[in-house]
């Protein structure tokens, strides 16, 4: 069991992920709407992986994982991208992120890449 944190601007994208993973027995120790609260939110949550949008209002994905990755250099980001955002997933992984999930969601794939990060 992992303790997660979500992050990504639709409340219902949350509410949709944060169900598959505690679904899988993970922990959903913290939420956040942007990449600013994300940076608090991880600081004060410390959890084991973050799951992290990419498009955000006031500081976006890729933004939110160089901050955090500043406090935590073994931080475990997963990005969530829409199709089509080949470019940012890339920006993504450069600046330290270890995997991505394209949206909509499919459990086994968030599942999978949770799994893939945690080394299980």
């Amino acid at each position: 069991m992992a303790r997660i944190m979500v992050v990504d601007d639709a409340a219902f994208m949350r509410t949709m992920l944060k169900a598959m993973l505690v679904e899988e027995g993970h922990e959903v120790v913290a939420e956040a709407s942007n990449g600013r609260e994300a940076i608090q939110a991880y600081i004060s949550a410390k959890p084991d992986i973050v799951t992290m949008d990419i498009t955000m209002p006031e500081l976006d994905g890729v933004g939110a994982v160089k901050e955090i990755r500043k406090h935590d250099p073994a931080a475990k980001i997963i990005m969530c991208s829409a199709m089509g955002q080949k470019a940012m997933v890339i920006d993504a992984i450069s600046a330290g992120a270890k995997d991505f999930v394209v949206k909509p969601f499919q459990k086994d794939r968030v599942v999978e890449s949770v799994n893939k990060v945690l080394g299980v």
